[in-house]
């Protein structure tokens, strides 16, 4: 039997699929690793700290499989900088995709270089999150190390180049950089020189599903595994998660509750987003896509039951909210705990409580955090909706999706159906599938997801809770404007 390593390299974690050619998990393996917080608004990690993880976990399976494990292939978080020195060394810890230190920088290309030039060449515009503006920040601030970078890549290209010696990255990921064309999939010059980066120190493009080497010889050692295995490029966590839910046919959309939140939307085509409310963004399985992202979906409910409450048994805090608050909560969440990305584009945003009284429960509390990160997915799917996009139903997946109250919230504030895949494993699941395509299992993407992903369930909206909620959306939308300008006082 032939077995086939999927990794999700995530922001707290590091989860590890072993999953055979007809899509049967066979074992899973996680591994935690900290984020580090040096100041208000930071978020960075340590690249030694995935190296370590992913060993770790491979060295679990390859005790049992190893010399079945026949093709390995990452999704993992985006945005964040990796930079490396001439003898490949990393050169500062990774600036991750949630930090907001960049706030001059991001207004600095929105408004100088200009969003319509920013659209022009990469398709997007400048994002406090994305790769670009932490290069310029890194020039400005730490200058001599900024002129020792050599090359500059992504999480899950940092394992690749572990794996493989290669310096490489895949379009999907590379298309949340701002230094990417991401209608033509290939770097911009011109991007690049608005950073100060040399064109060689970008890396090599390969597709999500293409082998940028085989395994070599002394990471094969270090992992247990047999050398000469292909490694694919694999592909950013949204990406891969749209291939392992089955978003891979133009028009399929499937919606993210990890520690952020996203709505992707598979085209054939590139598509402009009219006002740069979603993100055009290359697809692992060959074509593009459009996304929205909040910073914090999962993380709003584990920031409240675990830091604010002091429990994390989710289950039961969910049970303790009765069934006529549904669609008659008066608290509102903004959930918007590390700024916001999509579709208000603002670091300086904080997560708010609206409508507390005397008599407020911590029920009421606790559904509201549910309540308002599907209000913030909801801000996504109408802006979709503004550029002719009809979405009728979604896929759902991440830590958040396993909440049966907040996949039944979901459908009745968007009011669409949504599917529960059979196998709910997200990134790691969809890497698994490229890797089988790289190793040539498949012929391509959309052949291994059509063959493999499957729904166990389809929640469909309550007509008289999804009225409700429709005017519960109304109000929750007021909440941003009236507090928009004194965000930018709180700092």
């Amino acid at each position: 039997m032939n077995y086939y390593i999927g990794a999700d390299l995530g922001t707290s974690s590091l989860k590890i699929l072993l999953v055979t050619p007809d899509g049967r998990i066979v074992k899973e393996v996680s591994r935690k690793y900290p984020v580090s917080f040096p100041h208000p608004g930071w978020s960075e990690q340590e690249p030694q700290a995935w190296w370590d993880a992913f060993v770790s976990a491979v060295r679990e399976l390859s005790a049992e499989y190893g010399k079945d494990i026949k093709g390995i292939a990452a999704g993992g978080q985006m945005h964040g900088l990796v930079a490396l020195d001439r003898a490949d060394n990393v050169i500062r810890p990774a600036i991750l995709w949630n930090d907001g230190r960049t706030a001059e920088e991001t207004d600095y290309l929105n408004d100088v270089i200009g969003k319509a030039r920013l659209s022009e060449l990469t398709g997007n515009i400048a994002y406090a999150g994305f790769t670009a503006p932490k290069l310029l920040w890194m020039a400005k601030h730490e200058p001599d190390d900024f002129a020792r970078i050599a090359k500059i890549m992504l999480p899950k290209d940092y394992l690749n180049y572990k794996l493989t010696g290669v310096h490489c990255t895949d379009p999907s990921d590379a298309s949340g950089m701002l230094l990417f064309d991401v209608k033509r999939r290939r770097f911009s010059d011109e991007m690049l020189e608005v950073c100060g980066v040399d064109r060689n120190a970008v890396p090599k493009v390969f597709e999500s599903a293409e082998a940028v080497g085989v395994l070599s010889g002394d990471a094969a050692a270090v992992l247990g595994l047999e050398p000469g295995i292909p490694v694919a490029a694999g592909a950013g966590d949204n990406a891969a998660a749209a291939v392992g839910t089955g978003a891979v046919v133009n028009g399929r959309c499937n919606i993210s509750l990890g520690t952020s939140g996203t709505i992707f939307i598979a085209t054939d085509e590139f598509t402009d987003s009219p006002g740069n409310e979603l993100h055009s963004f290359c697809h692992a399985d060959g074509g593009w896509h459009l996304m929205g992202c909040i910073l914090s979906a999962a993380s709003c409910n584990e920031w409240f039951c675990d830091r604010i409450l002091g429990s994390g048994d989710y289950r039961t805090l969910e049970a303790a909210i009765p069934d006529e608050l549904l669609g008659a909560n008066d608290v509102f969440f903004l959930p918007y705990l590390m700024g916001e990305r999509s579709p208000i584009n603002d670091t300086d945003a904080r997560g708010t409580f609206t409508g507390l009284r005397l008599d407020t429960t911590r029920a009421a509390m606790e559904l509201a955090v549910l309540e308002g990160v599907a209000f913030a997915v909801r801000d996504n799917l109408e802006a979709a909706r503004r550029q002719g996009v009809n979405i009728t139903q979604s896929t759902l997946c991440g830590g958040g999706a396993k909440s049966p109250l907040w996949q039944q919230i979901i459908a009745n504030v968007l009011n669409i159906d949504i599917l529960i895949p059979e196998t709910e494993q997200g990134p790691g699941y969809g890497a698994a599938m490229l890797a089988m395509t790289a190793a040539g299992e498949y012929p391509s993407v959309r052949a291994a997801s059509e063959a493999i992903c499957g729904v166990r369930k389809v929640i469909r909206p309550e007509p008289e809770l999804a009225r409700k909620y429709e005017d519960r959306y109304a109000r929750y939308r007021e909440i941003y404007p009236a507090m928009k300008a004194l965000f930018k006082k709180l700092k």
